[in-house]
């Protein structure tokens, strides 16, 4: 099993995304900082006429704040893998070499990532 983010600031990423999942009691939480040290958190949107993963929503808080990459990235879910769609959104913004953490619903990382 992965060890825990060493840097404080992606632990409270780990924080920050399994306190959005808990809150909106959605099947995914995710949280983002940027290269200026912002944070942002989503959770999944699942109405009828909208569909978006919570990095997708972390991500695009982020753009519409003006980010211009992002440093660190968590997903907190209780499914499989991050998903190649969030993964390339990530990578779209931040370019290679991002780590993104995914961990459950206990904060336990479970696996780390890079884009």
């Amino acid at each position: 099993m992965p060890e825990p983010p060493e840097n404080p600031e992606d632990a409270k990423l780990v924080t920050l995304a399994r306190s959005v999942r808990a809150r909106t009691r959605a099947a995914e939480g995710a949280s983002v900082r940027d290269l200026d040290g912002r944070t942002y958190a989503g959770a999944t949107v699942s109405l009828p006429s909208l569909h978006l993963s919570a990095v997708g929503v972390a991500v695009a808080m982020a753009v519409s704040s003006g980010a211009a990459g992002l440093e660190a990235v968590v997903v907190v879910t209780e499914g499989g893998d991050v998903s190649d769609a969030d993964l390339a959104a990530v990578r779209e913004l931040a370019g290679a070499g991002v780590p993104v953490f995914r961990a459950d619903a206990r904060g336990q990382v479970a696996e780390r990532l890079t884009t």
